[in-house]
């Protein structure tokens, strides 16, 4: 605007705005780093401080929507990095810078460290998922890999006695926090793989700082998980704490309490599985039970007295007796009538018999006379037909040594010119049968 117009005049408000826009404009967000001094919180929740170094330094404003994200309470004196766009002030024209984040002098390489190796763990494949481990529904003995002294631990145990207290726990003490506690860390885990007392790993640990959770962004600790024969649940830090750990770990936790919850719901969710079943099963007993009564209140209206019952079946008998006696007289009286009408008219219609006996015996004389002339007659007739038949039996003409002769087809042979020499004939005699062959049929014939 200044190099537009050179001769023009501007206001100063005009100036520190110009200015304002120019250094955001030229300085993008950037990480910057020294001490702090001259902190001062004000009602309103923004934090002012002074950021300096040996030979410098420069006004600083973190507003409280920034402010109120930051972990841990800013003091003087603290080596911090901060990430700031470069402005201005523009009421009384000061520079200064606005914190959009900070964080502790240091982290800056850590979370190189921590990205590097993230990186590096993921590209062999140890986040994925199809590497991780399923949870046993209802472990038996859970392992916990922690510091005997942490907090965390409290917690976790518990979380298991009120959750699961028939789970049995064993603890794989180690350091959480220092030199050598990721290498510790790794060998509990090892441990516990090699004592294969447990069925599931709880790695647990309270909140705090990067620093102080660092040993759990260590390659050594990511890889014992990796190796591990049991399936292990991470529970580092608070919910917002994210560690290498978290991320090979089979489950992650977002608290350690968390990790116990996670490790024990098939117990708790059978628990309430159970309560509900036993809450169903009532209903069901109650409901089968009041439908039974229902029932028996039912019968109970149809029930009779045996007493009452055998006194309304001996009325009853006694009225069936009656009946039956009154049914039996009047059947009987009926059939009396029907045959003393029977006898009249049997007598009104039998036949005068007295004067027609003598007619009678007549008859019968004639009849039997009949009859013995007319079997005279038929024996004699008999005995014509008899003679007759035994004269013409061919068994009787056979017995006075004749013979029928038939052929091969046991034909009757008629004339001897039907035969020819060779054939075979037989004989019917009185007695028995003869096979002849014929020699010559005009001459004789010759038994076989």
């Amino acid at each position: 605007m200044a190099d537009a117009y050179p001769n023009a005049i501007i206001s100063i408000s005009d100036l520190n705005r110009l200015a304002r826009q120019a250094l955001e404009r030229e300085f993008p967000l950037q990480w910057v780093g020294g001490e702090i001094s001259n902190l001062t919180r004000a009602a309103s929740g923004h934090i002012y401080f002074t950021l300096k170094d040996e030979s410098a330094q420069a006004r600083c404003v973190m507003f409280r929507s920034r402010a109120q994200s930051l972990p841990w309470r800013l003091e003087n004196g603290q080596q911090v990095e901060a990430r700031v766009l470069v402005s201005l002030y523009e009421p009384r024209g000061d520079f200064q810078l606005n914190v959009e984040s900070l964080r502790r002098a240091g982290l800056g390489r850590l979370f190189e460290a921590f990205a590097r190796l993230k990186a590096k763990l993921d590209e062999e494949g140890l986040f994925a998922e199809e590497r991780k481990q399923s949870l046993p529904r209802f472990p038996r003995t859970i392992g916990i890999v922690s510091s005997p002294q942490a907090a965390a631990l409290r917690d976790v145990l518990a979380a298991l006695r009120r959750r699961a207290p028939n789970v049995r726990t064993i603890l794989y003490p180690t350091p959480v926090q220092g030199d050598g506690a990721a290498a510790s860390i790794a060998v509990a885990i090892a441990t516990a793989g090699q004592r294969d007392e447990c069925e599931l790993l709880l790695l647990v640990r309270g909140g705090g700082s990067i620093e102080d959770l660092w040993a759990f962004n260590e390659e050594v600790v990511a890889r014992a998980i990796a190796a591990a024969s049991r399936p292990v649940i991470s529970g580092v830090g608070h919910e917002s704490d994210v560690t290498i750990a978290d991320f090979v770990a089979d489950l992650r936790a977002a608290t350690p309490t968390a990790a116990a919850e996670l490790a024990t719901q098939g117990w708790f969710d059978a628990g309430a599985e159970i309560a509900a079943l036993a809450l169903a099963l009532r209903e069901a007993m109650e409901d089968r039970l009041t439908v039974a009564q229902q029932g028996i209140d039912h019968l109970a209206l149809r029930l009779i007295h045996p007493a009452h019952r055998l006194a309304q079946s001996r009325d009853r008998l006694a009225l069936l007796t009656s009946r039956l006696g009154a049914a039996l007289a009047r059947e009987s009286r009926r059939h009396r009538e029907r045959l003393d009408r029977a006898v009249l008219h049997l007598s009104r219609s039998a036949p005068r018999i007295d004067g027609r006996r003598g007619r009678l015996d007549l008859l019968g004389q004639r009849l039997d006379s009949a009859l013995r002339q007319h079997m005279t007659q038929r024996r004699t007739a008999l005995d014509t037909v008899r003679a007759a038949i035994t004269h013409l039996n061919p068994q009787a003409t056979l017995a006075r040594g004749f013979a029928i002769v038939r052929d091969a087809q046991g034909r009757v042979v008629m004339d001897a010119a039907s035969l020819h020499s060779g054939d075979i004939a037989s004989l019917d005699l009185a007695r028995g049968h003869a096979r002849v062959s014929v020699v010559d049929s005009a001459l004789d014939s010759r038994l076989e």
